[in-house]
């Protein structure tokens, strides 16, 4: 088998993966549009270390609204057991995916839109498995807890996924499921 040619592109060319007008090193050569305001076709950088200011609403990534779900459902659970109220932990998993689907960024919301049963589960399983510590029967106490906890929050777990589904396509989950489409055929 011949070696291959370990030697890279000539002193200011492109990689033959990379189209050449799009390459840039650490934005020096790089030419954009004039701005608005700005004749003279540079680009401005801002400061080193800075970053933009933030517009509109907080936006989370789809792992940060599944933690939102886990936490609410963590807390709501933990007080349903303190309390003695069985719909504590169904509103808390209803309200934190609103919360989550509202707040997630667009591009994240298929990753969204999988995760709100597992998350519930997860955070079930965590609280249950600290609120059956000290029973004398541990592994029953767990399974028993478990089993009620679920048949109690079935309704609540169908509807809190219904609504990231549904308030998801609005928010563009459509364009997300296509994407992933082109990516899987090979299109994109």
């Amino acid at each position: 088998m011949p070696p291959r040619k370990m030697e890279g592109p000539g002193p200011g060319k492109a990689p033959y993966f990379a189209p050449a007008n799009r390459y840039r090193k650490n934005g020096i050569g790089t030419k954009k549009k004039p701005e608005p305001g700005n004749n003279t076709g540079r680009t401005t950088h801002a400061p080193a270390g800075t970053r933009p200011a933030p517009t509109g609403a907080p936006r989370l990534t789809g792992r940060g609204g599944t933690l939102v779900i886990v936490v609410f459902s963590l807390v709501g659970t933990t007080i349903s057991h303190w309390v003695g109220v069985p719909a504590v932990p169904g509103v808390a998993f209803t309200l934190a995916c609103l919360i989550a689907v509202f707040l997630v960024r667009p591009a994240d919301l298929l990753s969204l839109s999988v995760s709100p049963p597992v998350a519930y589960f997860v955070a079930l399983v965590t609280a249950e498995a600290v609120l059956a510590v000290g029973n004398e029967g541990y592994a029953r106490a767990l399974v028993l807890g478990l089993a009620s906890r679920l048949a109690e929050v079935a309704p609540w777990l169908f509807l809190g996924t219904a609504l990231v589904l549904v308030i998801g396509v609005f928010r563009g989950l459509t364009e997300n499921l296509r994407d992933l489409g082109d990516q899987l055929d090979g299109r994109k």
